[in-house]
């Protein structure tokens, strides 16, 4: 649901905020640094599902979320017009901006004002404008190739893979192209099929072994009280 504000949104009782905050202080006045949850996973494999799972059984007061979908490259004339035809990679770790990913995710974690580009998946490009976003209590950060750099890897205090079967994410990923993206079918499954399904393989799956728990979509609740566990130490 959505506050008056339209800066905040809510999972059940916990507000996340999509836009600016102020930074986060303890007690004594000092900025209270993040707790860092990475999601990494496949594309249409779940990740933003678990993550709003997680803000509503967190039941921590200031929740941030955070897509690596925001951080694709500006596109060239050239690239823009294979985008168009189904002929760019978006899942290939060139297609991102990884030293603006990481510079928004180390200002987050301390509680800093950081810019967070705005990407049509429709139009294959940002948009002119940008949305403020503050860190929190904790920080969700979710992508596809969320756990690719050690740079970034660093900053998470923990990382989680969602796994779930191939067809599964196919059919997720048909119906939201289709229904939210603008794409036809057969532009869809070309992309996957040339594309999507070799990244993973080839870049994402082989991520799984920096997880501290890989679970799949539909069996999340165990490890909340894990999440739980982890951000009171």
């Amino acid at each position: 649901s959505r506050s008056g504000d339209d800066r905040i949104s809510f999972q059940g009782r916990n507000p996340i905020y999509t836009a600016g905050r102020p930074a986060w202080y303890d007690a004594s006045g000092e900025i209270k640094e993040a707790f860092v949850i990475g999601i990494c996973g496949g594309s249409a494999s779940g990740k933003t599902t678990v993550s709003q799972r997680i803000v509503e059984k967190l039941n921590v007061p200031w929740v941030t979320l955070l897509s690596m979908d925001s951080f694709y490259k500006v596109l060239s004339d050239e690239q823009h017009e294979q985008a168009n035809e189904n002929n760019y990679n978006f899942d290939h770790p060139d297609a991102f901006d990884f030293d603006l990913l990481l510079e928004t995710l180390k200002n987050l974690k301390m509680g800093r004002q950081v810019d967070i580009p705005l990407y049509n998946f429709t139009t294959h490009s940002r948009e002119t404008h940008t949305k403020i976003l503050y860190g929190a209590n904790v920080v969700i950060f979710e992508g596809i190739l969320a756990f690719t750099s050690k740079k970034i890897l660093d900053i998470l205090d923990m990382k989680i893979f969602v796994d779930t079967d191939a067809d599964i994410r196919l059919a997720r990923r048909l119906e939201r192209d289709i229904t939210e993206r603008g794409r036809d079918i057969d532009g869809v499954i070309q992309q996957y099929t040339r594309f999507v399904k070799p990244s993973y393989d080839h870049y994402i799956a082989p991520t799984m072994i920096y997880a501290d728990l890989i679970v799949p979509r539909e069996c999340i609740e165990g490890l909340l009280s894990i999440i739980k566990n982890a951000k009171q130490h």
